[in-house]
């Protein structure tokens, strides 16, 4: 096992995160960070994730996926790679290590195309809210936001945004399949007599 300084790692990002991302953020906040840190830790135990250095480039491409909003929102993943190229080496990450992360980090890109199963677990934690109860409480943060940098105009241009990404989303691990699909659908139902006013 090649020795990495996570701790060292997670300390630099989330000062970097809550020194340095916009206030506007009200969804890619650090409680996002953190919201995904939490979900692919439960998605990795359940997709049998035992290897101890799978589970810590995991968690720090969780840690760094959404860090490059506070460089430029419109290649965040990008900038997110960049961030981890210059904090990692010095946190004991080799340049294949740093890859992989880099690898999970542009997973998550949309329309994601995960290429291995850490790529799937980390883009199936990304939008685990999207099969879950919080659903339209973190919904209504991510409206917020969008408002906030003039990228949708009203509440009707919105539901047809999520109706639209619902519809287009899929869960790429075994696990969100089986534990997120359902209420996904159900949130998809939602939404869509929301935008019909019934």
């Amino acid at each position: 096992m090649i020795y990495m300084g996570f701790d060292k790692a997670k300390e630099t990002i989330v000062h970097h995160l809550e020194q340095n991302l916009p206030s506007d953020l009200f969804y890619h906040g650090i409680h996002h960070t953190f919201d995904v840190f939490d979900a692919a830790l439960v998605i990795a135990e359940n997709e049998k994730i035992d290897s101890a250095d799978d589970l810590t480039l995991l968690k720090t491409a969780a840690l760094f996926h959404d860090s490059g909003f506070t460089i430029d929102a419109s290649k965040h993943e990008e900038c997110g790679c960049d961030l981890a190229r210059e904090i990692l080496p010095a946190c004991d990450y080799t340049n294949s290590q740093i890859d992989q992360i880099c690898g999970m980090i542009m997973a998550t890109k949309i329309p994601q195309q995960p290429l291995n199963l850490l790529e799937r677990i980390i883009c199936d934690a990304d939008l685990d809210y999207l099969g879950r109860d919080d659903f339209f409480k973190i919904g209504d943060t991510l409206y917020q936001e969008l408002k906030a940098f003039d990228k949708i105009k009203d509440v009707t241009q919105w539901n047809q945004l999520q109706i639209s990404f619902l519809s287009n989303h899929q869960y790429h691990t075994e696990f969100s399949r089986g534990n997120r699909e359902i209420k996904k659908q159900e949130n998809l139902q939602a939404v869509t007599k929301i935008a019909l006013g019934s």
